[in-house]
């Protein structure tokens, strides 16, 4: 189950899903059912098996006039919301000792590609994805997607979609992994991705952490996108490089960490799919990704097993936003954001409390409270807003 509110702020042009605008609140709620099955392998040196899932959810009284015209959840853009909807899935799989190809309706998780899970019900995407485990320490992939289902589609097989430029493709590919090194905790991840027809992407991740005495740890997150056009350029010229960086220090229950975030470039980072942004600052309301945007960011989190109860978490983050440059943008994303505004900037605040049920029949229940506030000045262009999102999650083993 999900519900959000909206509470968009000083005079924001918030436009509704019935086209309405200066509604000051908009409001979301469903239940949904996810339904998966992963099948074993048949024997033999070819394994054959099948994946399947089945999205359904339940409008729990979203109002089309208190819905946002870009709706997460219930409503669908300018039609009527439906009492409940789903859709439903599957994907043939092959494995050959430790190389597995899946080919059908899946969801995926790589920096360049990845479905997004963080709202009602999630991303999925229609195409063939082989993944690789047969050398030791190192992790290949590789895909081509050519269909796409939201977090709100009624079925699958969608044109693929940017966020920011909202240019459409029939497909994207890409390649690369994640390698184990020999150097002790240090992991190193590669990818080369293409939007057909909109861009190139590159992208180089590393993860590194230093044990400490006494329950302590330092370490570091370094995230690097490089993205170009391509093709017919559907997109625009694009030639943006953006990077961000998180130090963390823990202690006991205690993690402190400090972030920063550059955008390089005359338009702002864009990707496909929901989740394909592995940068530290893409946070709750904002991605902090706009042209020549620099950010930081300062977080909190903490373990409350051992303070207050066994499955308690809590965490805070600031991240702070400038110099953003709107006036140089292509048309294309000029056209579609409407933005124009020079010295952009922008301040965004999240809570998180979250619980997880640790016995009894309610066993592995998680609850969710986010809050997030978000301020920004006109030249940054998005909207001022307080957003309250309530989430219950409850797995079930069925066979």
């Amino acid at each position: 189950m999900l519900v959000e509110q909206l509470d968009y702020q000083k005079g924001s042009s918030f436009r509704a899903a019935n086209g309405q605008r200066g509604q000051i609140l908009s409001r979301e709620s469903a239940y949904g059912l996810m339904l998966n099955y992963e099948s074993g392998y048949t024997r033999g040196v070819l394994g054959f098996g099948l994946d399947a899932h089945a999205y359904g959810a339940i409008n729990l009284g979203t109002q089309a006039d208190q819905t946002r015209a870009t709706p997460r959840y219930v409503a669908k853009n300018g039609q009527e919301i439906a009492d409940n909807f789903g859709r439903m899935g599957g994907a043939l799989k092959v494995r050959m000792s430790s190389t597995e190809l899946k080919v059908g309706e899946m969801r995926t998780k790589t920096p360049i590609f990845s479905s997004s899970d963080t709202r009602l019900l999630p991303e999925s995407n229609r195409g063939w994805q082989v993944i690789s485990q047969d050398i030791p320490s190192l992790t290949l992939q590789a895909g081509r997607f050519t269909g796409w289902a939201d977090r709100n589609a009624r079925k699958n097989g969608a044109d693929l979609l940017a966020n920011y430029s909202g240019v459409t493709s029939g497909a994207f590919s890409f390649f690369g992994g994640a390698w184990v090194t020999p150097v002790t905790n240090l992991t190193l991840s590669s990818y080369y991705g293409q939007y057909e027809d909109n861009w190139n992407t590159a992208y180089l991740g590393g993860f590194y952490k230093l044990p400490l005495a006494d329950k302590r740890a330092l370490s570091f997150s370094l995230n690097i996108y490089r993205s170009t056009d391509t093709g017919k350029a559907k997109s625009g010229e694009i030639d943006t490089t953006t990077w961000s960086l998180m130090s963390s220090y823990v202690i006991g229950a205690h993690k402190f960490g400090i972030g920063y975030q550059k955008v390089n470039g005359n338009n702002p980072f864009d990707y496909v799919n929901r989740g394909s942004i592995w940068l530290e600052n893409a946070m709750q309301l904002s991605d902090f990704n706009g042209p020549h945007e620099a950010s930081w960011q300062l977080k909190y989190d903490v373990d409350l097993a051992s303070i207050a109860t066994p499955g308690l978490s809590a965490g805070v983050a600031y991240t702070r936003g400038s110099g953003i440059d709107n006036s140089h943008l292509n048309s294309v994303y000029a056209s579609y954001l409407g933005y124009s505004g020079v010295n952009g900037k922008h301040w965004e605040r999240d809570l998180m409390l979250r619980y997880i049920v640790q016995q009894g029949a309610a066993k592995n229940l998680s609850l969710q409270l986010r809050y997030g506030v978000h301020r920004t000045n006109k030249a940054q262009g998005e909207a001022n807003m307080n957003q309250l999102r309530l989430q219950a999650e409850l797995p079930l083993g069925i066979l």
